[in-house]
């Protein structure tokens, strides 16, 4: 599971993937982290184009894996996605710390 909170950290090619909506329209996503939160993976996403990535809009959904295909799954339950967003966040801020303490000792 290490592996996978490894977070934005520049990879070495950046992975995407395409959504396909309720409505049908597709909008491709970078693909930001895979993470745990609760005992189950997650996995959050960022659209490359359209209002949602002019906002810099988030998408979290639940991460599975099918015979070797990734499967991702709607976060219906309230609770459920208070629990990942708070999750995300503290990755997010973690990797805000990581980066100022890597700066500050460089800089020494």
């Amino acid at each position: 599971m290490a592996e996978k909170n490894k977070m934005m950290e520049e990879p070495e090619e950046e992975m995407t993937v395409t959504l396909t909506l309720d409505d049908g329209s597709e909008i491709e996503c970078l693909v930001l982290t895979i993470f745990e939160a609760g005992g189950r993976d997650y996995i959050a996403l960022l659209p490359t184009e359209g209002i949602d990535a002019e906002e810099g809009e988030v998408y979290l959904y639940r991460y599975t894996e099918v015979d070797g295909e990734a499967d991702l799954q709607n976060i219906e339950d309230d609770e459920e996605y208070e629990i990942v967003a708070d999750a995300f966040d503290e990755l997010l801020d973690e990797q805000e710390y990581d980066e100022m303490v890597g700066d500050d000792e460089e800089e020494e």
